[in-house]
């Protein structure tokens, strides 16, 4: 291993063993585990959905109860996640509530 590799080692809380240059605190493993394997929120990155999470959401009709500047402004929410939870609305016959 090289000195800057093994600066970059970090243990989560539960063993994993992961490498990370950022200071994002987050376990690569423990977040592929905990990712959904369908629904709305398995079509969006890691920090959206833990945005999404950390607001209490985790239906459509509850995010149907935000504007989509209120979520678009969450951290970690970028153009991508925005796309796929218009998309999920609207094919559930769901908006983002107006401003």
């Amino acid at each position: 291993m090289t000195a800057g590799k093994e600066e970059g080692l970090r243990t989560c809380t539960k063993g994993h063993e992961f490498y990370k240059t950022s200071d994002c605190p987050t376990c690569p493993i423990c977040e592929a585990q905990r990712k959904p394997k369908n629904g709305f929120l398995s079509q969006i990155a890691a920090p959206a959905r833990r945005a999404l999470e950390g607001k209490g959401i985790s239906s459509l009709n509850e995010i149907s109860a935000y504007s989509e500047k209120e979520i678009s402004v969450l951290h970690g929410m970028g153009p991508k996640a925005m796309s796929v939870l218009k998309s999920a609305l609207e094919e559930n016959n769901l908006s983002f509530k107006l401003n």
